[in-house]
């Protein structure tokens, strides 16, 4: 796929990502990536599917923080569409209840977030 087509498509599905989360989050949600990896100019959008993922320390990530996660809505690669920073425990609690309610899958492999 041509650059420009990919990073076309992938931005709609990192903007119906975002959409959902600014939902659950109060409009807290951030563009992520709407790429995924490139190898030899070929160039892939990040995947249509939304799974959850609460990425905190003990995921070899350097928090800015101390409270607590970031929340990304990833695709199946685990290349994160839409985040939000600063998730508490509590609030961790909460959404992934809503997450269960709405049939949003964990996603338990390897994130990767916008540098």
């Amino acid at each position: 796929m041509q650059y420009f087509q990919a990073l076309k498509l992938g931005q709609k599905r990192v903007a119906v990502a975002r959409e959902y989360l600014n939902e659950l989050t109060n409009g807290r949600a951030m563009p992520a990536l709407a790429l995924s990896d490139s190898q030899s100019n070929v160039w892939n959008p990040v995947g249509e599917e939304n799974l959850y993922a609460f990425v905190d320390e003990s995921a070899g990530f350097v928090l800015t923080d101390n409270s607590g996660y970031i929340l990304a809505l990833v695709d199946s690669k685990g290349f994160s569409k839409t985040i939000v920073q600063g998730v508490t425990k509590d609030q961790k609690e909460i959404l992934e209840k809503k997450f269960q309610e709405d049939h949003v899958l964990e996603y338990k492999g390897k994130v990767t977030l916008p540098v």
